[in-house]
C-alpha cells in the first residue's frame, strides 16, 4: 500500500500566504490555485495515485524559476518538479502540501551546433522535437523512449529515460553533455557543456536520474549523431519465449550489438498488430525486432549473421525490411504497444525492471507461473537487448481488489529481477513505484550514503520528498546540520 509524506498543517495553513507569494512572481494564470485547476496536475502517467497540490506554478523564465525556489525555501514549503507528467514511477506525483513546478512552457531549442555535435534546449522541448530540428541535416538524437512525441527532455534528464535504440546508443546519461539547474536556494549552477567530458567530480552523472531531488534542470546540452547511411530491421517469429530469448543472448555473445533488439510476447503482439496493422506473426508465442545500422555493405552482412543465429534457435518467420517505410512501420508497433495493450484491458500497470540478458528466459517463465498465482493477465514488451523488461500487468480498477493483487505481481516481478541479478528499474526510475522496495537491492548502509548526496544538494529536504528513499532521515544523523528533520513517516495517500 503506498504511503506518502503527510501534509503538514502548518504549511496548508499558510497556503493563501504561499499563493500570494508565488503570484508576485508568476502573475495571471501562470500561478493556479483553484481545485478545478489543480485538478489536471493531480497524477502523472502513474494515474493509479492521485492527491491534489497546494499550488501550481508554471514559469516562463530561468529568473522566475530562481525567484519561486528562493521563495520556497525561505518560506519552508516542498517543491515537486514536473515536465510533461509522463512518468510511470510517480516521480511528478504531487503533495497535499507542496507548490507543484511546472517546466511545460520551457519549449525553445537555444542552439543547434553541428561543427560540436550538440543541441541546447529548454527542459520543456519533447525529445522527438530534438531530433525534428536537425534531422533536414542529417543529425538525430538517439534515445527514444516510447513516450518521445509527449515526453520532454527534462524529464528524460530526470528518470535517465532510454529507448528502443539505447542498446547500441546509450541512455539519456550517455548522450547528455551538459545541464543548467537551479538549486532549492536559487543558486544557478552549470555542469558540463559543449565539450565531451569534464574534469572534476561527475555531478552532471550525478544529477542525471535524480528524478527531482538534487534541482531543477533549466537547459539542457545533449549530443547529437550523423542518421547512418543504412538501417534495415528484421521481424522475427518464434514458436516459444525461450527461443526468442536465447536467440537474444547468441546474437550480443557473437559480438553483434544491434541499434535496436525488441521482443514482445504473444498478448503484446496481437494487441499492436490489431492497432497498427504492422504484418506481425499472430501464430508466434513471441516477436523480436532487429534492427542493424550503419554503411550498406555491413547491414546485409550483419543482417545475415541474425537471420542465421535465428534459424539455428529456431525462429518460425523472419522478415526483413526492404524499405524505409516498412522499417518504420515494424517500429511503429512495438512504439505503439502500450496503448494498444489499453484496448484489451481496462487497466494496466506497467512495470520496469531490468535483469541480465542471460536470465531472459528464465524470468519470463516464472512470470507466466505468477500470472496463475496472482490471477491477473500479464503482456510483456521490453528491450530484450539489454534485459530491460517492461511487463504489463492487466486489472480493472472497478473490479475490488485487483489493483492491490496488480501492485503485488508487480512488486514480486521486481523482487523476482533483484533475485537474479538484475535492478529495480532501467528508465522509469524509482518515483513513488518502486520507492518501498529499495531495501531489496540497496543496504541501509548505500540508502545512508545516497541520502547525503540529497543533503547535500538539499539541506532542508524540499525538493520532491517521499520519492525514492523509503525512509526520510535528519541530514544531522548522516553527517550534516540542519535544522529541519525527523523520520518522516508515510500515511496513506488516496488512491483512485
Amino acid at each position: 500500500m503506498l504511503k506518502m509524506p503527510e501534509p503538514l498543517a502548518e504549511t496548508l495553513a499558510r497556503r493563501a500566504e504561499i499563493v500570494a507569494a508565488l503570484r508576485a512572481i508568476v502573475p495571471g494564470e501562470g500561478t493556479i490555485d483553484s481545485e478545478t485547476g489543480r485538478r489536471a496536475y493531480e497524477c502523472d502517467g502513474l494515474t493509479a495515485y492521485r492527491a491534489l497540490p497546494l499550488a501550481v506554478v508554471l514559469p516562463e523564465t530561468r529568473a522566475q524559476i530562481v525567484d519561486i525556489l528562493r521563495a520556497c525555501h525561505r518560506m519552508g514549503v516542498r517543491v515537486v518538479p514536473r515536465g510533461a507528467g509522463t512518468s510511470l514511477s510517480g516521480g511528478a506525483l504531487p503533495l497535499e502540501d507542496a507548490v507543484l513546478l511546472g517546466l511545460g512552457k520551457f519549449q525553445r531549442i537555444l542552439d543547434i551546433d553541428l561543427e560540436n555535435r550538440c543541441v541546447v534546449a529548454e527542459p520543456g522541448v519533447t525529445n522527438l522535437a530534438i531530433t525534428h530540428a536537425v534531422q533536414d541535416r542529417g543529425f538525430y538524437y538517439a534515445p527514444d523512449p516510447s513516450s518521445q512525441i509527449a515526453c520532454t527532455i527534462g524529464g528524460n534528464v530526470a528518470e535517465n529515460s532510454g529507448g528502443v535504440h539505447c542498446l547500441k546508443y546509450g541512455l539519456t546519461t550517455n548522450n547528455v553533455i551538459g545541464i543548467e539547474m537551479v538549486t532549492i536556494e536559487g543558486e544557478v549552477i552549470r555542469l558540463g557543456g559543449k565539450h565531451y567530458d569534464a574534469g572534476g567530480l561527475d555531478l552532471l552523472g550525478a544529477m542525471v536520474g535524480s528524478e527531482g531531488l538534487l534541482g531543477v534542470v533549466t537547459e539542457v546540452t545533449v549530443r547529437i549523431l550523423p542518421k547512418p547511411p543504412c538501417a534495415r530491421a528484421l521481424l522475427l517469429g518464434f514458436a516459444s519465449v525461450r527461443d526468442a530469448s536465447e536467440t537474444v543472448a547468441a546474437v550480443i555473445g557473437a559480438g553483434i550489438i544491434p541499434g535496436g533488439m525488441e521482443m514482445m510476447d504473444r498478448p503484446a503482439t496481437k494487441a499492436a498488430e490489431d492497432f497498427v496493422h504492422a504484418g506481425y506473426p499472430l501464430d508466434a508465442d513471441a516477436v523480436l525486432i532487429v534492427e542493424l545500422d550503419g554503411c550498406g555493405p555491413e547491414v546485409d552482412h550483419l543482417a545475415d549473421r541474425v537471420q542465421s543465429i535465428a534459424e539455428t534457435h529456431h525462429a518460425t518467420s523472419c522478415r526483413v525490411s526492404q524499405s524505409e517505410q516498412e522499417r518504420l512501420l515494424f517500429w511503429a508497433g512495438r512504439k505503439a504497444a502500450f496503448p494498444a495493450v489499453g484496448r484489451i484491458s481496462p487497466d494496466y500497470y506497467c512495470m520496469d525492471g531490468t535483469i541480465p540478458r542471460r536470465r531472459l528466459a528464465e524470468v519470463l517463465e516464472r512470470m507466466q507461473q505468477m500470472e496463475a498465482e496472482y490471477g491477473l493477465r500479464c503482456a510483456n514488451v521490453f528491450h530484450a537487448g539489454d534485459g530491460n523488461l517492461h511487463p504489463l500487468v492487466l486489472y480493472d480498477a472497478n473490479v475490488p481488489g485487483e489493483l492491490d493483487r496488480a501492485e503485488e505481481f508487480g512488486a514480486a516481478i521486481l523482487r523476482l529481477c533483484v533475485e537474479v541479478g538484475g535492478v529495480l528499474t532501467g528508465e522509469h526510475g524509482v518515483g513513488v513505484e518502486k520507492r518501498d522496495l529499495m531495501g531489496t537491492m540497496f543496504s541501509k548502509t548505500d540508502l545512508d550514503q545516497q541520502m547525503r548526496l540529497k543533503c547535500a544538494f538539499d539541506p532542508p529536504g524540499l525538493l520532491n520528498p517521499g520519492k525514492v528513499f523509503p525512509e526520510l532521515c535528519r541530514c544531522a544523523e548522516l553527517g550534516r546540520v540542519h535544522v529541519h528533520g525527523g523520520k518522516t513517516r508515510f500515511p496513506e495517500l488516496e488512491r483512485f
